[in-house]
């Protein structure tokens, strides 16, 4: 069956065959280790507890690996590293095999879609048409970086040849967030594999029923044993020591800042690896009273916020709007938001709100939006969870209006669907909002004065910026921000790179 074929197949399943799809792959789930091209236990033989957020339903204890289990994967991927078999594998040959892995992830899209919603609760339309698409064409651009990347030979004198060379790293470690669980795997797994390296991925303790199944078909694909490894565990124990391995030669981490942090510490305690971090946001959208669709406006900012729950590290969660239009961007938005996203069942095809990953995201979501109301913040809609819905972790979408950049709604990142329309006088003012804050992951800018525009463009702290849009771009767009959002930058030819390091070679010539 063709792409075209399988995902619009796959989009016309309904709620009781995707219920049926879900019954049968629950026993299924990979509870094990990969490790070396096999499956195994974790060596101490713990077990942790793998929840459906939306009901509250165990779906599989799973192995729980620690540090000696990540001392095997990294002994597997730094043998599999030093033979050569991937490392030094013909480029063309390497890219042949994420071909066929991005392949196999399309032909394995029904199995790899149901677990990614029972896992962390994500609509099930969603993982179809959005991330199991965006997973394929990251390994395929990373697969057509391969043979992309030059070397250089300089200028120098006639009796010296200097050649400036790129090689792979050799061990990535690689620990990944529960929100976009295979997306966020394959942004650093395959910019890793395809420059050479090997990988121990350890996946979010609250999502990892699909990371091993993705090392699986890399090798089914083709890829050596040890090249790519998993193991399950706690961030404090598994992901921790990970990040102090000395044979690892770089980390790279998606998450909070908090964790960030710690992350950098570790990497200076042990081997001075490198480390990659993207961190948390609190992303500004400026609405500037000339902007030139407020309909499209209010339409990107209610997607911006509320899209898979909020739980997405550059949502634009704090949404400044211009004085002019305040009140006619706050009527449009309450028009529009209240029902725009209905929390259901996730494996429904018509549900675009699944839960919180989990119970305690929620209470901390809840406690979120009283402080808000507690602080004089007002409140339009949402501002709970529903009722209907009680076995799991859902919150409704949440809108205050009045905020102001010193409230806790605007300052802390509250990773959940809850937007805050900040009022500003003048396009000076706005920026000093959007910059206010310890974060610089994105921001929008909808103006329709191209000077507005570019003034705002280079002055906004931020990585990633919109221009009468929000959340588009394509592969070739870099993410990541700056300030306490973290420097990496994933997708893009940028991110290949950065698991490359270059070598001077100056050779005297007789």
């Amino acid at each position: 069956m063709n792409e075209t074929t399988q995902t619009a197949s796959l989009e016309n399943y309904t709620l009781a065959q995707w219920r049926e799809v879900a019954e049968r792959a629950k026993p299924r789930i990979e509870t094990r280790l990969f490790i070396d091209g096999a499956y195994c236990d974790a060596a101490g033989g713990g077990r942790f507890q793998n929840i459906n957020p939306a009901t509250g339903e165990v779906l599989a204890e799973m192995a729980r690996g620690t540090e000696a289990d990540i001392d095997r994967a990294v002994a597997a991927a730094l043998k599999a590293y030093r033979s050569g078999a991937w490392s030094r594998m013909a480029p063309r040959d390497r890219m042949e095999v994420l071909y066929r892995y991005a392949d196999l992830i399309e032909a394995n899209a029904e199995s790899l879609a149901v677990l990614e919603t029972l896992d962390m609760g994500k609509p099930i339309a969603d993982v179809i048409a959005e991330d199991i698409p965006a997973v394929v064409t990251t390994i395929r651009f990373m697969a057509e970086c391969i043979d992309k990347v030059e070397g250089a030979v300089t200028n120098t004198d006639a009796g010296s040849v200097h050649m400036v060379l790129r090689e792979p790293l050799g061990v990535v470690g690689a620990i990944t967030p529960w929100n976009y669980p295979m997306l966020m795997a394959a942004w650093k797994v395959a910019p890793a594999l395809a420059a050479g390296n090997t990988v121990v991925l350890k996946p979010a303790e609250q999502s990892p029923s699909n990371a091993a199944r993705l090392a699986e078909l890399f090798l089914e694909a083709g890829g050596p044993p040890g090249v790519f490894n998993v193991v399950n565990g706690m961030g404090e124990d598994a992901g921790r020591a990970l990040a102090l391995h000395n044979d690892v030669a770089k980390i790279s981490f998606t998450g909070s800042t908090e964790v960030g942090k710690l992350i950098m510490q570790y990497a200076g305690q042990s081997n001075m690896k490198r480390v990659g971090l993207e961190c948390g946001g609190k992303s500004p959208q400026i609405m500037m009273g000339d902007l030139p669709d407020l309909d499209a406006a209010v339409e990107a900012a209610i997607d911006g916020i509320f899209a898979n729950m909020g739980e997405v590290c550059s949502a634009g969660s704090r949404l400044l709007v211009e004085r002019p239009i305040y009140d006619a961007f706050v009527e449009r938005f309450v028009a529009e938001g209240s029902n725009a996203y209905r929390p259901g069942d996730p494996l429904d095809p018509a549900t675009n709100m699944g839960p919180l990953v989990d119970r305690g995201a929620q209470q901390r979501v809840l406690s979120m939006i009283e402080a808000g109301r507690n602080e004089g913040a007002r409140l339009h809609f949402g501002g709970d969870a529903p009722e209907s819905l009680a076995d799991g972790a859902f919150v409704n979408p949440t809108l205050f209006s009045d905020v102001r950049n010193d409230m806790s709604i605007a300052r802390q990142e509250i990773f959940g669907p809850v937007a805050s329309v900040i009022p500003f006088e003048g396009a000076d003012e706005g920026l000093a909002i959007a910059n206010d804050t310890m974060y610089g992951l994105a921001a929008g800018i909808w103006t329709r004065d191209i000077n507005t525009a570019f003034k705002l463009i280079k002055n906004i702290e931020a990585g990633v910026v919109w221009v009468n849009a929000y959340e588009d771009g394509d592969m070739t767009q870099p993410f990541g921000g700056y300030k306490q959002s973290g420097h990496a930058r994933d997708k893009c030819m940028d991110s290949f790179k950065s698991y490359t390091q270059t070598k001077s070679a100056w050779i005297r010539l007789e």
